[in-house]
């Protein structure tokens, strides 16, 4: 089960999320409560383990903006967030490449890496009608996930891997390592099915 927690902001934020056996963590470059600039950014990227990817969020921003905080911050992946053209995803090669979605459907002509199924509105803590994609891509579920129904959510979907930011919060944008640790904990133990880091043979 991949794990990634997102919306980290404070250099605690990342030592508990890779503490807690995460296995990718997010900045959000996109306005939201967890905004954080690119020499934040780049300073919390430091302390991640090689085995732990950086995923640099990015929602409805112009292209160029994106590959000056990917190149500066120097995360590995890269999530877009909106409705971002192709040509979004062909810019960055060599990265992990997630796209997010609250609908149901299949983005495989996008040519990314990976789907993550998000609630219509993504950040709110809002739970959504989970449901898989109904194809044999790789995706996250992500969407109002806490640690106290990430088990059931997972059961019922059986996502790859799972996504949390507002569910391991105890405001908005402050996170708690105790419920990130946690949330991670539940998670894996609800399916025990390892997993291929994107890239691997």
């Amino acid at each position: 089960m991949f794990v990634k927690v997102c919306g980290l902001r404070t250099a605690e934020d990342v030592d508990a999320a890779v503490a807690a056996g995460a296995d990718a963590v997010g900045f959000v470059f996109a306005p939201s409560p967890r905004l954080v600039g690119q020499d934040l950014a780049r300073e919390l990227a430091a302390r991640v383990p090689a085995s732990v990817l950086t995923v640099g969020v990015f929602r409805r921003q112009p292209l160029e903006e994106v590959r000056s905080l990917v190149e500066a911050s120097g995360v590995r992946a890269v999530q877009f967030h909106g409705d971002e053209p192709r040509s979004f995803y062909e810019a960055f090669p060599g990265h992990v490449l997630i796209r997010a979605s609250g609908e149901v459907v299949d983005h495989g002509a996008m040519g990314e890496d990976l789907l993550l199924l998000d609630a219509p509105v993504p950040g709110e803590g809002v739970a959504w009608e989970w449901k898989a994609p109904g194809h044999g891509r790789k995706w996250l579920l992500a969407g109002g996930l806490t640690p106290g129904n990430v088990a059931e959510a997972v059961r019922a979907t059986r996502p790859w891997g799972v996504d949390v930011s507002s569910g391991v919060e105890i405001s908005r944008g402050v996170k708690s390592p105790d419920l990130i640790r946690r949330f991670v904990e539940t998670a894996k133990a609800a399916q025990g099915v390892p997993w291929t880091r994107p890239g691997d043979a």
